[in-house]
């Protein structure tokens, strides 16, 4: 075997390591890696945003959860919700109809403390009247009078009631890589404004429901 049959063989070897494909916990380094290197920290964006839980994690590569992981997930993010203290599940929705069209907050350029908007027009359809809206989610139009919520105090409108307050607070805890945004969960809305998101949805006088 001569020298030049030696170096080529040496060059075969290292191209065929450089396309390996990398491990799953290189990936996930150089991918924080990356991030870390592109995003800088300003006014109320803070780079503890592009750090990921385990549910972000496991949703976050090419090949899905299992439905048996994707199951302890879903579990783990219902055990974070955080229901009424009062009990009370609705607030105002005309409040809540501002909200939804509110795409506002989050950003470096919003002062700190101030209460950022549900955006939910920007995924779903609200009501009849919209003439623009998103359809990454499903239409909400007619929500609550489509799942036979005449009244939500009744005690047969509980199970969806409460479905739906766990869905705006941790909408993971029901579809593990849901890409709906966690409004409770992370702190995008507070419990009052999620009442009043609820009361849109809800409420057999607001738009969504009376149309």
């Amino acid at each position: 075997m001569n020298i030049k049959h030696l170096t080529l063989t040496g060059v075969v070897a290292v191209l065929a390591a450089c396309s390996s494909a990398p491990s799953p916990q290189e990936t996930e380094r150089l991918t924080q890696d990356i991030m870390k290197s592109s995003f800088r920290e300003q006014g109320i964006a803070k780079l503890d945003r592009i750090v990921q839980d385990d549910v972000q994690k496991a949703c976050s590569v090419d090949t899905p959860p299992t439905d048996a992981v994707a199951k302890q997930l879903e579990a783990a993010q219902l055990a974070t919700v955080q229901w009424p203290r009062d009990g009370a599940y609705l607030g105002d929705w005309r409040e809540g109809e501002k909200l939804a069209q509110n795409g506002r907050g989050g950003t470096w350029t919003d002062p700190a403390g101030v209460p950022a908007g549900g955006n939910c027009y920007n995924c779903h359809q609200i009501s009849k009247a919209e003439i623009s809206f998103g359809t990454i989610g499903p239409s909400l139009y007619q929500y609550g009078k489509l799942r036979g919520v005449a009244n939500p105090a009744d005690a047969a409108s509980e199970p969806i009631v409460k479905y739906t307050w766990g869905k705006l607070w941790n909408a993971k805890a029901y579809n593990a890589c849901s890409g709906m945004p966690r409004f409770g969960h992370a702190g995008v809305l507070t419990p009052a404004q999620i009442k009043d998101l609820m009361a849109l949805l809800l409420d057999p006088k607001s738009p969504v429901n009376a149309q």
